[in-house]
């Protein structure tokens, strides 16, 4: 675990977010199993995990959401969930590894690796009480739909490209 103490300059009082528990896990204000640490990120074990392995990616700067990274830093992230991915699938022995970023319970852009050993890892089970529950497929959306929504969400996408 990781425990070094940053200088009191990074101190909680002394930057911005200092309510965020990633910038302070980031800055080293409060300890993490840290899996891998470069100068704009750090990955660490997630406390509540998923599958053991289950990894959280953050950059070291605060972005509340995954679309306001600069597209190098969001590239660094994917690169290292990579990474990461092959790694667990050599010492998990799984077919397939998750990533994902999310943003439900803080807001840090911070991205989930996540070993598969089951197709519901993701849409986990761990996390409902009732545990002999069945899934299904979510309804296929019919072509008109489905053309509706590229027709929109690609004029947003244009909209937004042309603001840049």
């Amino acid at each position: 675990m990781s425990t070094s103490r940053q200088s009191s300059e990074n101190s909680p009082q002394s930057h911005p977010h200092a309510d965020c528990i990633f910038c302070r896990i980031a800055a080293g204000e409060i300890p993490a199993h840290v899996v891998y640490e470069d100068e704009q990120l750090k990955a660490f074990l997630d406390i509540r995990p998923i599958r053991p392995g289950h990894v959280l990616i953050i950059p070291k700067t605060h972005f509340s959401y995954y679309d306001d990274l600069p597209p190098e830093l969001a590239s660094a992230s994917v690169h290292l969930g990579q990474r990461l991915g092959k790694a667990m699938k050599s010492l998990y022995n799984v077919e397939r590894v998750a990533f994902l970023f999310t943003g439900t319970d803080v807001a840090h852009v911070h991205a989930h690796v996540v070993p598969m050993h089951t197709k519901t890892d993701i849409t986990s089970p761990v996390y409902v009480e009732q545990q002999d529950l069945t899934f299904r497929l979510a309804p296929q959306a019919g072509d008109d739909e489905l053309r509706e929504t590229v027709a929109a969400l690609s004029s947003c996408l244009d909209h937004a490209v042309a603001n840049q």
